[in-house]
């Protein structure tokens, strides 16, 4: 499949595991940060590890930008606190998750949470990302004027009959 991106970021992304307080799971993953650029590391290279928690390089990505998504990407930035969504799914083997997405797009971040199954977290946007994401808004945002459709009047449906007959009324 063909991607219509005009820019990619290519990031790095990092990865929690915490030692879990249940009975039923041992360990609470969760990405906790982006970095812009791959490393020489391995994917699921240990990071640093303490008491409880271990973070791992997790492996790289890259961050698509489309000229029609402009608008979501320029209401990250304005929120105040731009961030970058991060999905992984579970994998069938060691480690238990494979990176899926990184996006700027909070609708496709949200979309991403639609496969139950898929681990979504929201983490904060790197300054070189956001610099990246602002010169891209001001080469190819357009503002699209919204435009309420009006609907059309229903045409009467004929009424049928016992026998399945259409019959006006």
């Amino acid at each position: 499949m063909r991607s219509t991106a005009l820019l990619r970021i290519a990031v790095g992304v990092v990865v929690e595991r915490r030692k879990a307080r249940s009975m039923w799971v041992d360990f609470l993953w969760r990405p906790v940060s982006v970095f812009v650029g791959n490393p020489s590391a391995a994917p699921w290279t240990l990071i640093s590890s303490e008491a409880e928690t271990t973070l791992f390089y997790a492996g790289e990505a890259e961050i698509e930008l489309h000229r029609t998504e402009t608008t979501n990407y320029r209401d990250n930035l304005a929120s105040g606190a731009p961030a970058l969504w991060v999905a992984l799914r579970p994998a069938a083997s060691k480690p238990p998750y494979e990176i899926l997405a990184v996006t700027a797009d909070p609708a496709e971040g949200e979309a991403f949470t639609d496969a139950g199954s898929n681990l979504v977290e929201a983490v904060p946007m790197p300054p070189d990302v956001v610099d990246a994401i602002e010169r891209f808004i001001a080469e190819h945002h357009l503002e699209r004027p919204f435009i309420k459709r009006r609907r059309q009047p229903a045409e009467p449906m004929p009424v049928r009959n016992a026998n399945g007959k259409a019959s006006e009324t």
